[in-house]
């Protein structure tokens, strides 16, 4: 649900120029995800239970994202939501678009909530993020990546990760094999500082991958390098 706070600032906070102007302060480095962010969610005056309600009202899951859900219990693949959202948030989002409680396959990492100032959440004003870690990040998702990498390779997981935005940029360069949404500020950055990824637009073209990579019909090597030749012909400027 890449969309889901920026759907919020953009329509219930100080709208989307100002939320661009914040994570391009991020892209260019001068600005840290953790105050942009802070600043994008603290525009957003609208009581907590307020905000829930209105997002599950107007978010849909990305497309065949209830596919691979289902595809990865099936097939014993662990799916981990590393979010620069907060848990409570997400975790009613995923109650309400997969029809209940997600299973026990799907962890979820995040922020939480927290009152501002002794107040009512529930009031106007009344709730602020409450972060991860102490990281410039806020949450630095790349400290969730490593213990897992560091594994012995008799042991080790395939990582695979899925990203669009400026708060994927600490985890681009730890994972295995990277999927960055094609036309999002997460391409930019990989681009730039030359870190392989593979282009998607839906999570059809993410499952069939990691079908194929489960299956040994492909290997994440060869993938990655197959993304990196597309986005050398001009893949993401289509």
């Amino acid at each position: 649900m890449p969309l889901t706070l920026s759907r919020k600032i953009d329509n219930l906070g100080y709208g989307r120029v100002k939320r661009r102007q914040g994570n391009e302060a991020v892209l260019e480095g001068t600005m840290s995800f953790r105050d942009a962010f802070r600043d994008m969610l603290d525009s957003i005056k609208t009581p907590y239970n307020e905000c829930i309600e209105y997002l599950k009202k107007n978010m849909k899951l990305d497309p065949y994202f209830v596919e691979f859900y289902k595809w990865s219990r099936e097939n014993n693949v662990p799916i981990v939501v590393l979010s620069s959202g907060m848990v409570p948030v997400i975790s009613a989002l995923f109650e309400t678009l997969l029809g209940g409680e997600p299973d026990d396959h799907l962890y979820i990492v995040a922020n939480q909530v927290e009152s501002r100032d002794g107040k009512d959440i529930n009031s106007e004003g009344g709730w602020q993020i409450k972060y991860h870690d102490d990281s410039h990040f806020g949450h630095d998702k790349s400290l969730e990546i490593k213990p897992y990498a560091a594994l012995p390779d008799s042991v080790r997981p395939t990582l695979l990760y899925a990203g669009d935005g400026v708060s994927d940029l600490s985890a681009a360069a730890e994972t295995d094999l990277l999927f960055a949404k094609k036309g999002k500020d997460l391409v930019t950055f990989c681009e730039r500082e030359k870190i392989p990824f593979t282009l998607f637009e839906s999570w059809e073209s993410i499952l069939a991958t990691t079908k194929d990579i489960l299956s040994g019909k492909v290997s994440v090597k060869d993938v990655a390098h197959d993304g990196l030749e597309a986005v050398h012909k001009g893949a993401n400027k289509n």
